[in-house]
């Protein structure tokens, strides 16, 4: 690919790295693609966030294909991985420690099953306190991380699927298909609090995001190395 390919735009499957914000793998690509070509500016950017301890589909759009990240992100999206059940954590995740314990020697393969299939439909989802969503200005993690408490509104999403894929307690693991706007910390949370236990999200990989399949995703390093930047630093 030319210049011209990036600045007329290009869609861009990048399987996002454990430990990377999606803000850091745009900031990488926009860097490389300017070295590569020694311009000043290209536009870049994501359509839709994913955590930094989780792994999968990042859409990465360039040049005048950032005017339809809007409409990659109201697409729906699958994600597998596992939760954790019999610990709570702030973050709903493993960004934070573990807060409670709680037994789980009640919860039978029935109950996860159909625990699971509750949530299938259109739910009212809090999201996580330690969210990028934002309450007068202000990043909610950001609150979070001051200890702060904040009243955070439910709102509707859908999930199109939840399919529990192994059980291997305390850890299950599982598939989801959902809407956009879903968060699945959220999930793995309101899960263990359904089985009268607890749970966290302990990982997370987003396999599809609209038409887009983690098997047609690049590596960020192997793109890197495409544009003759080899380093991932």
């Amino acid at each position: 690919m030319n210049i011209e390919d990036f600045k007329n735009g290009q869609v861009l499957v990048i399987d996002k790295p454990l430990n990377w914000t999606s803000f850091q793998v745009v900031n990488k690509i926009r860097w490389a693609i300017r070295k590569k070509f020694k311009i000043k500016k290209i536009k870049v950017g994501h359509a839709g966030t994913l955590d930094p301890l989780a792994t999968g589909i990042l859409i990465v759009c360039t040049g005048k294909q950032t005017k339809k990240i809007i409409e990659y992100q109201a697409e729906g999206k699958e994600y597998t991985g596992t939760i954790t059940l019999g610990g709570t954590t702030p973050s709903f995740d493993l960004e934070t420690e573990i807060d409670q314990s709680y037994p789980t020697e009640h919860i039978t393969k029935q109950n996860l099953l159909e625990t699971a299939a509750s949530f299938v439909g259109k739910i009212q989802q809090k999201p996580p306190l330690y969210s990028a969503l934002k309450k007068d200005g202000v990043r909610l993690y950001h609150l979070a991380r001051k200890g702060e408490q904040v009243e955070i509104n439910a709102r509707e999403v859908e999930i199109f699927a939840f399919e529990i894929t192994d059980i291997a307690m305390p850890v299950i693991s599982f598939r989801i298909e959902c809407s956009k706007g879903t968060y699945i910390r959220s999930i793995a949370n309101d899960f263990g609090e359904k089985l009268n236990s607890g749970g966290h999200l302990s990982s997370l990989r987003r396999t599809k995001s609209g038409s887009f399949k983690i098997e047609s995703a690049s590596t960020l390093k192997s793109f890197l190395e495409q544009l003759g930047n080899e380093t991932m630093s």
